[in-house]
């Protein structure tokens, strides 16, 4: 993948305000696929069965859904996800959310993404969806890049 793209959504995740709130790392970045973690926060995170809320877990998956999209170098942005909850992590565990793109067209692109705990243990699973719109990404332009690339 192109290096100043790679760096231009490296940079974007760290300053989007959503994944700050969340405490989302993007650890790892190629052509149509990402590796995102979080550490599940007690207390702040969970829902009322003092477990680990759904959403929580959802925006894990979806930002691993958003950059694996984003590799190509124009706006690709969601048409459907369908999640499968297998199980709840344990308080304050460290998660790893992988989004791999399956299948590539003109205008859609489809990634399977699994989340998982330090021990390996999957967590959940997902299928999406992206309508690729083929606008170039501004925050590439802005990081120095060349839009649309």
């Amino acid at each position: 993948m192109d290096e100043r793209l790679r760096a231009a959504i490296f940079r974007a995740v760290e300053e989007e305000p959503f994944a700050g709130l969340m405490g989302i790392k993007l650890t790892e970045l190629s052509d149509g696929a990402s590796t995102v973690t979080m550490r599940h926060e007690p207390k702040r995170m969970d829902n009322l069965f003092a477990r680990a809320h759904g959403g929580a877990v959802f925006a894990l998956m979806d930002e691993a859904f958003e950059t694996a999209c984003q590799t190509h170098g124009t706006v690709a942005v969601a048409l459907n996800v369908s999640v499968t909850y297998v199980a709840s992590p344990e308080p304050g565990a460290y998660l790893t959310c992988t989004a791999r793109e399956t299948s590539l067209t003109k205008r859609t692109a489809s990634y399977e993404i699994r989340v998982s705990d330090e021990e390996g243990r999957v967590l959940a699973l997902c299928q999406a969806l992206a309508f690729r719109t083929g606008k170039p990404l501004p925050f590439l332009a802005a990081a120095g890049g060349k839009e649309g690339e």
